[in-house]
């Protein structure tokens, strides 16, 4: 196969300028207001990528001078004790911003822990009142992903005004509030998912095309306009190519998109791993700050 010809997308360069961007208005926020942004993180239950993850955020939080807090609960805990935590968060001055870590294990109720968060420390924008205030254009804290994802497309393709943008996947998570964001910077938007009519087309029709459907290589070469900005948002785990490897059980993580294809094709592309997912904790860093000096009515 031929050399890439797509400009790759290194999703460590721009999260750690956005890292060392926090960790200057940190330091701000300390010397002119006496104010440290808290960030707490609820983990229920052992599932082995959800405790990296949360180990992850608690040690960039830290790193950028914020007061950080992880709460670690066993998988057995009660819908009681679990609400009964996000309420204390929501009224602890030294916690700014409150993450619950999903999936939660069942049976827990994800929807009731979500409304029952105060929304000006939803640093992972999910509550009802996040959502609807982002779609109607106010202010609201943004999920992490998504504003990653903006944040990448800025940086690399530079003004969005006019472009056709397709968001595969119509997830509350990514889809939805990228398509919101998207919209805001003046693109033309279209989500598509699995009931949309002949995809591959929809998809070609795209200067902007984001992937967010969780379906390992689904988007291939042949779906890309010539030139495009590809946005990979797929974690995906399967067996290696090599099929010693793959005999061992052993297995890797691919995106939504076939990156060897595709990088012959599109303009930009973000790679997986390294591209979107490493923008998810910066951005929730900027988020905790955010939410800061909302509560602090610091402008």
């Amino acid at each position: 196969m031929p050399e890439s010809t797509a400009q790759l997308i290194d999703g460590k360069v721009y999260a750690e300028r956005l890292r060392a961007s926090v960790a200057g208005q940190v330091a701000a926020l300390k010397a002119s207001n006496g104010l440290q942004p808290g960030l707490a993180v609820v983990l229920v239950g052992d599932d082995a990528a959800s405790q990296i993850y949360v180990r992850s955020k608690g040690e960039q939080s830290l790193a950028a001078g914020m007061h950080s807090v992880t709460h670690r609960l066993p998988g057995d805990t009660t819908q009681a004790e679990l609400e009964r935590l996000v309420g204390e968060l929501n009224v602890d001055p030294l916690i700014h911003g409150v993450l619950v870590q999903l999936p939660l294990p069942k049976p827990l109720d994800e929807k009731r822990v979500l409304a029952l968060l105060n929304p000006d420390k939803d640093v992972d924008g999910l509550t009802v009142a996040n959502a609807g205030r982002l779609a109607s254009g106010l202010s609201a804290l943004v999920p992490c992903t998504p504003m990653g994802c903006m944040i990448l497309l800025r940086e690399t393709v530079g003004d969005l005004a006019g472009k056709r943008a397709v968001v595969v996947g119509r997830s509350v998570l990514v889809g939805r509030p990228i398509a919101q964001l998207l919209l805001q910077a003046d693109c033309t938007v279209t989500i598509a998912h699995s009931r949309t009519r002949d995809l591959p087309a929809v998809c070609r029709e795209a200067d902007i095309l984001v992937a967010a459907v969780g379906r390992p290589r689904m988007i291939g070469a042949d779906w890309i306009k010539p030139g495009a900005a590809v946005i990979d948002v797929g974690i995906n785990r399967v067996p290696f190519d090599d099929p010693v490897k793959a005999a061992e059980g052993r297995t890797k993580v691919v995106g939504d998109v076939d990156f060897k294809a595709a990088s012959q094709v599109a303009g930009w592309i973000t790679p997986v791993p390294g591209g979107v997912g490493l923008m998810t904790v910066a951005v929730l860093l900027q988020n905790t700050v955010a939410a800061a000096k909302l509560q602090a009515g610091i402008a």
